[in-house]
């Protein structure tokens, strides 16, 4: 039993079950044992790999997008770029770097990096300690100072926010909750009467989950970018829109792993619902634009001239560089390109952002 476990035993003992959004976020930022808190989850020797590691491709085509989203927004002399949960730094290096085809995008910017890991921050102070750009970090986006332009980009961000689960028992929805059973390990349970929610009935054991926070988040942008512009890039595995099914998984040595066992130790996760990111967007005022496969939003973005243009300059390297730019953007069921989805959300006024307006790319081979 590792010590995170022993205090949620010596917690729920005490004061009853927990939600399943109180279970996760203990173990994941738990002060002392939480998962974020405590280690660098990614690459082989981690317990998974985001698209960043994959290539730098991923970044230079972000970073490309943003510079066109500075464009469309009058290109202003001060734009703060923001990065939610932005792992070891690969992704805003990457960024940076394919930045430099665009002398006054980069002259304009400042970094702010959002992350509540003492370890990632450490890591990627190391990743951009030559990013010649100012770069921030802050433990939430509302310690950000305000500008009159914001793009914000957040890589697999909204999938580790803290879920609540609703079950279907004995007739009624009731919210899942982690106890304790008969022995004492980690159990899961749910309430014990009813309760109101705004879902249509469903069959005895159906799951729903709802995540506020996804949509507290969307609020917080929004109303940093009243009076000014703003702008947001989010890519993440999920779903077009809600369904039944428990997405609540955890990741371990690139391999699932139960969700109750050693609590602090194992990535927790669960798709992202983004139709009801697209509402909070909306409800917020903002736009919304279409809802992308990750394949069609990296193709649009020019990775294929891209991946050419790389090829070209490193040959040695043509058959790994083919096959991650497969992998990013395969196309194929199951295949990371069509797990994951991409949403951009942008502020009343502004046209149809990069990618999502059209199917001509941008000019990736400005990448030097």
């Amino acid at each position: 039993m590792n010590g995170l476990e022993r205090e949620l035993r010596e917690r729920i003992a005490l004061d009853g079950p927990i939600t399943v959004a109180r279970y996760m976020s203990l173990c994941l930022a738990h002060p002392q044992h939480g998962y974020y808190m405590t280690r660098d989850p990614l690459g082989r020797a981690g317990d998974f790999t985001t698209a960043p590691e994959i290539s730098q491709m991923f970044g230079e085509l972000i970073g490309l997008w943003a510079a066109a989203v500075w464009q469309q927004m009058g290109a202003p002399q001060r734009v703060n770029l923001i990065e939610l949960g932005p792992g070891r730094g690969t992704l805003m290096a990457d960024a940076l770097r394919a930045a430099r085809a665009l002398p006054a995008f980069r002259a304009a910017l400042q970094v702010h990096l959002v992350e509540i890991s003492p370890v990632l921050v450490a890591r990627q102070q190391t990743t951009l300690a030559e990013a010649g750009v100012p770069v921030l970090w802050h433990a939430d986006v509302a310690q950000v100072p305000g500008a009159q332009v914001e793009i914000v980009i957040a890589n697999e961000f909204f999938d580790a926010l803290p879920i609540h689960q609703y079950v279907v028992a004995q007739g009624g929805w009731r919210e899942r909750l982690v106890g304790l059973d008969g022995e004492g390990a980690l159990a899961f349970g749910v309430t014990a009467d009813a309760i109101p929610v705004p879902f249509a009935p469903g069959a005895e054991g159906d799951v729903r989950e709802v995540c506020p926070e996804a949509g507290a988040v969307v609020a917080r942008l929004a109303q940093r970018w009243r009076g000014g512009a703003g702008a947001l890039l989010a890519i993440d595995y999920g779903y077009a829109r809600a369904r039944p099914g428990d997405s609540l998984q955890a990741l371990s040595g690139h391999a699932y792993s139960d969700v109750l066992a050693r609590p602090g130790e194992a990535d927790l996760t669960a798709h992202v619902d983004f139709a009801a990111l697209a509402t909070a967007g909306r409800a917020a005022g903002l736009a919304a634009g279409p809802l992308l496969t990750q394949a069609a939003l990296l193709a649009r973005l020019g990775i294929g001239a891209r991946a050419e243009r790389l090829a070209a300059a490193q040959p040695a390297r043509a058959g790994e560089i083919e096959a991650a730019c497969r992998r990013l953007a395969g196309t194929g069921e199951g295949e990371m390109g069509q797990l994951f989805k991409a949403l951009a959300l942008s502020s009343p006024g502004l046209p149809p952002l990069p990618g999502f307006d059209s199917a001509d790319p941008i000019v990736a081979s400005l990448v030097s």
